[in-house]
């Protein structure tokens, strides 16, 4: 059998050939020459727009009963987008905060606002009082939408704009012009569609300003992805897919995935809300045709491994994988083994908010022989792995891994030396990600600044850090990530207490809760006597932190 690298090589020359839907053009973008799509739609207005075409087809159903069809939601999102223009003056530029978990209301919200020509600021769901004033006074919105349960994190924070609560306000909004046109706003590709906010090296949230291009080469990646898959290993039959989501909407995995997806390609989206539940993620595939789950590693072990799992009762399932955190040969295993059928479309996935979430696939052919690999780069987007002063390194040796393209951010948000930091030369932004490339394909050593990936989710240990030293009984404290089956990684801290200081682990799991969201609170606690070792330079030697975490350590699950 040929190698896979020549595969893969030939199916995107096929795929992405002069007249195909794929055909790639180099075009300037932002004063840089690079690879794009020919046939692309050129901001999201137009994507909702081309929706109506796929009538009256199912775009969404919510569990909570709603079900759109992709004219009726284009004509929701009509009628509220006058109610948001004539009531609030949203229009260009306007930025609109939304601070709720997800829920219909969200996803009508967002559209409305991006075919208006404004910015959707999507705070994280997770996020307490502290971390929510940050990000209001980092974007300044015009208006802010929440929910019920999470607007009670409001309390004590200083509003500067208007406040709109999902429950109580919106039906009279979306209701406001049931027989509206979609706005007709003149939108530029590069113009700013979203803020998504991305942990950053001081542990405060940066806010990744993603453009209407970034958004579409997400889009597009993500159907050429699977045009290259099909040249590879046709299917016997093609059939609608019909995707599960249940992850946040202020995440790429929930909003691009999910949110724009539907409309963009004329596919079923199924939405499940609140807590994340495997009972209810099987009773929605079993009755809404669901053909595919994707989601964070976290959320495919809780399905797999639910005592009411029977996988006769999902053979329907063609397609599983995702990305977010790294899928253990452990867990691509036990897919094979639990969800044989649903290798037919098995991936993983590789990117990161700030490149729109997709630089890099790994199909199910690839991760047979080679299950560390995070695949082969996506057409329409460049990856490099660069030495510390920006300039390449040979294959095999590790450096930082770096994405150039149509799908990498404009700017973090009123940060221009985080801009500065995160740009090398001629446009390429580095990940944050120590890798190395080998025949083509990518690979991903450790993260920088020992992030650690809990579930998926970015936790940095040096906000979680400053937290705990804060509190008056505590001298200092490291906080290293420790290996987990199914998140992934747990936090753990180890603490050393100022002298004749007591200090209960379950006292400093509270006061870290205070502030800071409940997957950054330490799940293990090592309380030590001597004090942290440090080279030369005052800085924590970590590595020497890190082993058994059972050792000396308390454990207990974050609330």
């Amino acid at each position: 059998m040929r190698d896979f690298r020549s595969r893969w090589d030939e199916a995107v020359a096929a795929v992405t050939a002069p007249g195909t839907p794929f055909e790639l053009t180099v075009e300037r973008v932002l004063g840089r020459e690079m690879p794009v799509f020919e046939r692309r739609h050129r901001s999201l207005l137009e994507v909702l727009e081309r929706s109506v075409s796929f009538g009256d087809a199912e775009v969404a159903v919510w569990d909570t009963g709603e079900r759109w069809t992709f004219v009726g939601h284009a004509r929701q999102v009509a009628s509220l987008a006058a109610g948001l223009r004539e009531r609030y003056g949203i229009g260009p530029g306007s930025r609109v905060a939304i601070l709720a978990a997800n829920r219909p209301d969200w996803v009508l919200t967002a559209w409305a606002t991006i075919a208006l020509g404004g910015v959707v600021v999507a705070m994280n769901g997770w996020w307490q009082s502290d971390e929510i004033q940050y990000g209001l006074d980092l974007t300044e919105p015009d208006l802010l939408f929440v929910d019920k349960i999470l607007g009670k994190r409001l309390e004590g924070v200083r509003l500067s704009a208007p406040t709109l609560v999902f429950e109580e306000d919106f039906a009279d909004l979306v209701g406001f012009d049931e027989g509206a046109s979609l706005p007709s706003t003149p939108i530029d590709e590069d113009q700013p569609a979203a803020i998504m906010f991305t942990s950053g090296t001081t542990g405060r949230p940066k806010g990744a300003v993603i453009s209407h291009r970034n958004f579409i080469a997400f889009v597009q990646m993500t159907l050429c992805r699977a045009a290259i898959a099909h040249a590879m290993d046709p299917p016997d039959v093609l059939q609608p897919s019909v995707s599960i989501l249940a992850s946040p909407l202020f995440h790429v995995s929930g909003f691009q995935a999910g949110a724009l997806m539907g409309p963009a390609t004329g596919a079923k989206m199924v939405w499940a809300t609140g807590r994340f539940d495997p009972r209810k993620i099987f009773a929605l595939t079993r009755a809404e045709g669901v053909t595919r789950w994707t989601g964070i590693t976290t959320q495919l072990w809780r399905l797999i491994e639910d005592p009411e799992f029977e996988p006769e009762q999902f053979t329907q399932l063609t397609g599983t994988g995702g990305g977010g955190s790294t899928f253990s040969p452990d867990l691509q295993r036990a897919l094979r083994r639990k969800l044989p059928n649903a290798m037919q479309d098995f991936g993983v996935f590789y990117g990161f908010t700030e490149c729109g979430g997709l630089c890099t696939a790994a199909p199910a052919a690839l991760l047979e022989t080679d299950p560390v690999t995070v695949g082969h780069v996506l057409p329409g987007t460049s990856v490099a792995v660069l030495d510390d002063d920006g300039k390449p390194v040979p294959d095999g040796t590790e450096g930082n891994v770096c994405v150039r393209g149509a799908n990498v951010m404009l700017e973090y948000w009123r940060n221009e030396e985080a801009t500065r930091e995160a740009f090398v030369s001629d446009g390429w932004i580095k990940s944050g990600d120590i890798g190395r490339v080998e025949s083509g394909r990518l690979y991903i050593a450790s993260r920088l600044r020992d992030m650690i990936i809990r579930g998926g989710e970015n936790v940095y240990p040096i906000e979680i850090e400053n937290r705990i030293e804060d509190h008056p009984d505590v001298l200092e404290a490291a906080v290293v990530g420790v290996e987990h089956r199914t998140l992934g990684q747990e936090v753990k801290a180890i603490v050393v207490l100022r002298d004749g200081a007591t200090l209960s682990p379950e006292e400093l799991r509270d006061f870290v809760a205070e502030t800071l969201a409940y997957y950054k609170v330490p799940t293990w606690i090592e309380v030590r006597a001597e004090a942290l070792p440090r080279n030369a330079t005052g800085k924590v030697l970590k590595q020497e932190l890190v082993g058994d975490p059972t050792i000396e350590s308390t454990r207990s699950e974050p609330t």
